[in-house]
């Protein structure tokens, strides 16, 4: 299961686990549209392709919630 990480990695900007517009890596690095844009969709952490992270629902956050653990190192 995906850890819907909370945050862009390099700018910090929030990325809530029930909207669109974050993008993961296959080892779940994630950011922000914006940020994707400028790494022309590759991970500066491992060179892999950043893909759309998809959304999770209201009701199955309540069951599995989304992680709190930020990565953005600022």
């Amino acid at each position: 299961m995906l850890e819907m990480r909370p945050d862009c990695e390099r700018c910090g900007a929030d990325t809530p686990a029930d909207k669109p517009g974050s993008f993961i890596c296959s080892f779940e690095c994630t950011f922000c549209t914006e940020c994707a844009d400028e790494l022309d969709d590759l991970c500066p952490n491992c060179g892999g392709e950043l893909m759309d992270r998809p959304t999770r629902s209201a009701k199955l956050l309540e069951k599995y919630p989304a992680s709190t653990v930020r990565k953005h190192k600022g």
